[in-house]
C-alpha cells in the first residue's frame, strides 16, 4: 500500500460517511 492508495481510501471513506450521514440526518445539512 503505497501514501496514495491510503489517502484515495481514507477520502472515500469519508466521502460515503458523509454521504451516508447527509441522507440519514438531512436537517443538519
Amino acid at each position: 500500500m503505497t501514501a496514495d492508495n491510503v489517502l484515495g481510501l481514507v477520502v472515500a471513506g469519508a466521502l460515503v460517511v458523509y454521504l451516508v450521514l447527509a441522507l440519514v440526518f438531512p436537517e443538519r445539512f
